[in-house]
């Protein structure tokens, strides 16, 4: 039997707009909104909404707001009756697929991610790093660029987003490095980020063992929805690795290309991108192309994902 997964964004996806159309057309997504808004005792709807763009990427706001937008869009599928046979998301995008499966309540996963994003900046603060993607590389080859360029400090993969796309992360001099050493190679291009620091490396660890003490401090539970973890590439077994994926993912490689790769062989056959932006959608189609990919982030994009879900389930 084919089955449905939910796919939710991460930072990079977050667009001044964002959910604004969402929140005008469906009261489900309107109370999230009004939900994180209560929650972190600021007006981040508006910020979601209208801007100012600035502010809206400052890490400590981005995060909420992606968490808070991917929600709303998934209030309104549940609400429809659509629920996921499995879930992920890329990066922060793992705190909304917690939330969806039951993992965590939204009001906790909104204060933990904005700590979280604040915790990263900090922690990025302190050392003088970036991030790059390597373009046209297959990921061993991007392995062994990062080894070669360890002599000038710490670079490592970051994101194994899909074949022939892997994003680096490390400092600057060592970034630097493996990017020549990467156009040597043969990449096809090599992409300097615009990050505020060397994020998915153990520049930052300190924002994990900030973030394993807060979590101490929440009610999570197993999810109860099938959840593939970015550390690990498979799905959350217990408690004890929920709680270890949520600290190590910060500092640790995003495997996304293992995990869409995992889901396809456990029958899913359909995903749907839930939140800000169609990235997710992008590299989808780059690792498999016999899937569908949809998604959800506006009142158009939801009734032609429900049209064709009604459909097929």
């Amino acid at each position: 039997m084919s089955k449905l997964a939910f796919l939710f964004p991460g930072q990079g996806s977050q667009y001044v707009g964002m959910g604004k159309e969402m929140a005008a057309h469906f009261s489900e997504a309107r109370a999230i909104f009004d939900q994180a808004d209560d929650c972190l005792n600021m007006n981040l709807s508006e910020l979601c909404f209208e801007g100012p763009k600035d502010v809206l990427l400052q890490t400590v706001n981005t995060q909420p707001a992606i968490l808070t937008t991917s929600m709303a869009c998934y209030r309104v599928l549940a609400s429809a009756g659509i629920y996921p046979d499995q879930v992920a998301g890329h990066s922060l995008g793992e705190h909304s697929a917690l939330v969806a499966a039951g993992g965590i309540d939204f009001s906790d996963a909104v204060k933990l991610v904005q700590k979280r994003g604040q915790w990263m900046q900090e922690a990025a603060g302190e050392r003088n790093g970036g991030m790059a993607a390597i373009l046209g590389l297959s990921a061993h080859d991007v392995v062994e660029v990062c080894k070669q360029a360890e002599s000038c400090g710490v670079v490592q993969p970051a994101n194994f987003n899909c074949p022939g796309q892997v994003v680096i992360s490390g400092e600057q001099k060592s970034l630097e490095k493996a990017m020549e050493i990467a156009k040597d190679r043969g990449a096809k291009r090599v992409i300097s980020l615009a990050v505020s620091g060397p994020f998915h490396s153990t520049l930052i660890e300190t924002a994990g063992e900030k973030l394993r003490s807060a979590i101490e401090g929440i009610s999570l539970n197993v999810p109860n929805i099938p959840l593939v973890a970015n550390v690990t590439s498979d799905y959350i077994k217990d408690l004890t690795d929920l709680k270890t994926c949520i600290v190590k993912q910060v500092s640790a490689p995003v495997r996304w290309e293992e995990s869409i790769k995992r889901m396809i062989d456990e029958g899913v056959t359909t995903f749907v991108e839930v939140g800000p932006g169609k990235v997710l959608c992008g590299l989808g189609r780059k690792i498999n192309k016999n899937v569908k990919f949809l998604n959800v982030e506006d009142s158009v994009s939801c009734e032609k994902t429900l049209d064709y879900l009604k459909g097929v389930l």
